[in-house]
């Protein structure tokens, strides 16, 4: 089976689970603990994608872990998981089950990215205004990268609006280049 429909087909599982018995604020947090753990425990991505640790000892570490930290529900989806061997893809479900919470709750996902830092009101304020645009929640991050020499890069989703004063040279660059041609 594709490991995409793996992940989606588990993610939406547990997402059906979620909503069924009103939890999905609280699995939804579960989860983000768990991403946390994937992404910040090297230790713990490579427990899950050996081959030779047994399914029964990963089943122990995944409750020695995660026992008492978050919702039983989310305990035992992963413990379930685990038996079924698709313990590599965990973290792969638990991106899809907070798109699906995403969309559910109408939340949009932005980076602002400029050449430097931006201040917390700024960022506030923009965070707003998208807001207020697009109907939705923003979730708005940032990112400093000194490269685009001014301006901003702003990702919304799977669109990109650049307004870098790095691309504009590019393109003025480019139209120099083809008038001389």
């Amino acid at each position: 089976m594709d490991q995409s429909a793996i992940t989606v087909r588990y993610a939406k599982a547990f997402f059906s689970i979620a909503k069924e018995k009103k939890l999905l604020i609280e699995l939804k947090t579960d989860i983000e603990s768990v991403v946390g753990v994937c992404s910040q425990s090297a230790d713990f991505s490579l427990l899950l994608e050996s081959p030779i640790v047994k399914s029964s000892k990963k089943v122990e570490l995944i409750k020695t872990i995660f026992s008492g930290n978050v919702n039983k529900l989310t305990l035992n989806f992963m413990l379930l998981i685990t038996q079924n061997k698709r313990e590599v893809h965990i973290p792969g479900i638990c991106r899809n089950f907070l798109e699906l919470t995403r969309k559910d709750q109408n939340i949009k996902s932005a980076v602002l990215t400029t050449a430097s830092e931006v201040s917390n009101d700024t960022a506030q304020k923009i965070q707003e205004l998208l807001g207020k645009e697009l109907n939705a929640t923003v979730e708005l991050s940032t990112n400093v990268k000194p490269d685009i020499l001014g301006g901003l890069v702003l990702r919304l989703d799977d669109k990109q609006y650049d307004a870098s004063v790095a691309t504009q040279l590019k393109k003025v660059k480019q139209n120099l280049l083809e008038t001389e041609l």
